[in-house]
């Protein structure tokens, strides 16, 4: 029988042990709790923050836009289209458009840094619809007239959806090229996105699922060293076609004295909160939508790579046969980077501001 001096002393240990784990738990939590927590933002203009060295024009909410013009003065523009950039990218995105097409069309080239990217103050109430809003601020502040295009690249896309849901009366036209899908659209049948899903590298399987699951760990996710996250960033070859490798050695032999400025604010709020809105709940299903040009006064494109390995042809066909009144182009031989192939550009702007058919091989 223990004497009652060793049943105390037991009786100790043991509340020393429980309040040691108690102890681990709370530093546990606390790492945890730090370890999600983004960073502030570096804002451009604050006093301790980034130098402003483009133009910038104020929102309604108070947030500041950093845009680019180019092409012909808007003045005397017969077209004008805002071009929406994709993901880690910025108003310095270079379309290789023909100076001679600019010219022979009389077109005006409006982009602008999204919401924490480049220049332009992040937006913490950032969402799809914000998206359009921040589009009509822009023109309406650079009075580019009552209609305009809207270009959408890759992950840029979702801007231009929401301009077709919350302001087509503002729209002339709207061209989608190798637009990101949300794979948690409601009207995707399941075994079919499940499908495009699965052909993506593993990583960006489980990158995508957190920023759709769970937004509030992608930040940590995205910088933690113990498992690989985006392939992109990475700089893995596999996520790109044969032509989208030549592109992508062209570009790196005359690199962009702008290339570090798109995610200067913090990767979080370009690149992480981009994934988060994008892959997020939009408040609609593009498939539902009207088409707003029902008297053909205007026409909407989408434009994919047969050969993309980041955006699944599939689904692209699927949204078209959804949506018959957008015109879809299927180019066999290109990938993501398809804007980028010569000649591809101008083709897009001919057919989206003139209506002309493309003399680009068939097009399924």
């Amino acid at each position: 029988m223990l004497k009652p001096l060793t049943l105390g002393i037991y009786n100790l240990s043991g509340i020393m042990f429980v309040q040691a784990v108690l102890v681990l738990v709370v530093i546990l939590i606390g790492w945890a709790y730090q370890a999600i927590q983004p960073p502030p933002p570096k804002f451009c203009g604050s006093p301790d923050g980034l130098p402003v060295t483009s133009p910038r024009i104020r929102i309604r909410d108070g947030r500041y836009l950093s845009y680019k013009e180019r092409g012909v003065p808007k003045d005397t523009a017969t077209y004008k289209i805002i071009i929406a950039h994709g993901f880690a990218d910025s108003k310095d995105c270079v379309i290789p458009v023909s100076p001679e097409l600019v010219e022979e069309l009389g077109i005006y080239l409006l982009s602008f840094d999204r919401a924490g990217y480049g220049e332009s103050d992040p937006n913490p109430k950032r969402s799809v619809k914000s998206e359009a809003f921040d589009i009509q601020d822009l023109a309406d502040q650079l009075e580019i007239g009552s209609k305009f295009y809207v270009i959408g690249i890759s992950m840029g896309a979702y801007s231009a959806w929401s301009c077709l849901k919350h302001i087509p009366h503002r729209l002339a036209g709207i061209g989608l090229i190798v637009p990101m899908v949300n794979y948690w659209w409601p009207s995707f049948p399941a075994n079919l996105s499940g499908d495009g899903f699965r052909t993506l590298p593993e990583q960006d399987q489980w990158t995508l699922r957190i920023a759709h699951y769970a937004p509030s760990l992608l930040h940590w996710w995205m910088t933690q060293k113990w498992f690989p996250s985006l392939s992109l960033l990475k700089g893995h070859q596999g996520s790109y076609s044969h032509q989208d490798r030549e592109i992508l050695q062209n570009i790196a032999s005359t690199p962009s004295v702008f290339q570090d400025k798109a995610r200067q604010q913090g990767d979080y709020e370009s690149l992480h909160r981009d994934l988060i809105v994008g892959l997020g709940k939009w408040g609609f299903d593009p498939m539902d939508l009207n088409n707003p040009f029902p008297h053909n006064k205007g026409s909407v494109h989408i434009w994919q790579g047969y050969e993309d390995k980041i955006i699944p042809v599939a689904l692209q066909r699927y949204v078209s046969k959804r949506l018959p009144w957008i015109q879809y182009h299927e180019l066999p031989d290109s990938g993501h980077l398809l804007a980028q192939a010569n000649g591809v550009t101008d083709t897009i702007l001919r057919a989206l501001v003139l209506g002309e058919k493309s003399s680009i091989t068939d097009f399924t």
